[in-house]
């Protein structure tokens, strides 16, 4: 992989998970980043420039999708869940 195309696909990477931390809805939340995580794993060894470019064109659509819905997401917000209401123990 060139390294500009390593940069891009880094940069996507991030900017992917950036955006689905903000998701308002625990449930949402953490299946966008642990299927975020699980697609690039999968195609970490994917060698050929045009499937590469098509990846990137996929996650890039992808990324317009996360970032409409989070929006949505935070014009109908609900309450949150207890999980997410659980405050870390003090040592």
């Amino acid at each position: 992989m060139a390294a500009s195309s390593r940069a891009q696909v880094l940069d996507l990477y991030r900017a992917m998970l950036r955006e689905s931390k903000h998701f308002s809805a625990y449930n949402y939340r953490t299946y966008a980043v642990r299927r975020i995580r699980d697609a690039f794993r999968e195609n970490k060894n994917v060698r050929d420039p045009v499937e590469i470019q098509t990846l990137v064109n996929k996650a890039k659509r992808d990324l317009g999708i996360i970032r409409r819905q989070v929006h949505i997401g935070q014009l109908y917000s609900t309450n949150k869940l207890i999980i997410e209401n659980q405050e870390k123990p003090k040592t």
